[in-house]
């Protein structure tokens, strides 16, 4: 395989028909065999990965420079309006922290892992989007079997049915209540893993006033937690960060073993087996 064949597989996987500005091929190659994959990987994984002969490295956060970056949170517009909200009410809403990551990275050292990867002539792509539609997907599907049909579900149970999904079981930071307790009742459950970040703690009141009884999120910032709390009108459960990443990886990096491609896991990735 070479680099385009490995993110058109991500994409397939995800249902995308193009390139999210949050992936990219930063150093492209050909006739990958042997793949080091990890969560975050930067200059001492691209050393490591040479060092131990590795002919690839696999992020799955953004390693890439693309400057509309951010127009990823422009996803949360789509999936509100499939819940009845308007538009230009999430527009409004993904404003303020639009600027706040503006404001971000525009300080940020954007091309030190890139710089390193040709140095090191080590071919190296990032896979942010397509492995979160992936894992958002996979835990949505499995949430909705569960139940789909129980009114009466506490968040209690949701916190313990997540830990059936492998990737949480096996990892050391288990689901926990962040909005809500553990007798709340989970109402309309939305698994929302992808969209960049966090979209701020207006988008995520609005999924609450698009009919979303809890929220399955990655993580959430205290500050938004606390937000939402004072709302009160919905629940968030933060199912993991690294485990929920590691879903979608997972499901892609087997993807490439079956084309005969080994990959080894490493910084944050947690084994679904």
């Amino acid at each position: 395989m070479n680099t385009t064949d490995m993110m058109n597989v991500a994409l397939k996987l995800a249902n995308l028909d193009k390139m999210p500005n949050d992936c990219g091929i930063v150093v492209p190659g050909e006739g990958i065999k042997n793949v080091l994959m990890g969560v975050d990987m930067d200059t001492a994984e691209l050393l490591l990965a040479k060092e131990l002969g590795f002919d690839c490295v696999v992020s799955h956060h953004p390693r890439n420079t693309c400057p509309d970056m951010l127009d990823v949170l422009n996803e949360h517009i789509i999936k509100l309006e499939k819940l009845g909200v308007p538009r230009n009410k999430t527009q409004k809403a993904l404003a303020a922290q639009k600027d706040t990551l503006s404001f971000n990275r525009h300080v940020s050292n954007s091309r030190r892992s890139e710089s390193a990867a040709k140095l090191l002539n080590m071919p190296y792509i990032s896979l942010h989007t397509p492995a979160d539609l992936i894992g958002e997907a996979i835990v949505q599907k499995f949430l909705d079997e569960k139940f789909g049909n129980k009114p009466e579900t506490t968040l209690e149970e949701v916190t313990a049915a997540l830990e059936e999904i492998p990737e949480y079981k096996n990892s050391s930071r288990k689901p926990v209540i962040r909005v809500g307790n553990k007798d709340s009742y989970a109402g309309k459950i939305y698994v929302l893993m992808s969209g960049l970040t966090g979209p701020g703690a207006d988008v995520l009141k609005a999924y609450f006033d698009g009919g979303v009884g809890t929220l399955i999120k990655m993580h959430i910032p205290e500050k938004d937690a606390k937000e939402l709390k004072e709302q009160n009108i919905g629940n968030v459960i933060v199912a993991g960060h690294m485990s929920s990443d590691s879903i979608g990886m997972n499901v892609i990096a087997d993807k490439w073993r079956e084309s005969g491609v080994k990959v080894t896991m490493m910084s944050g990735v947690i084994d679904s087996k």
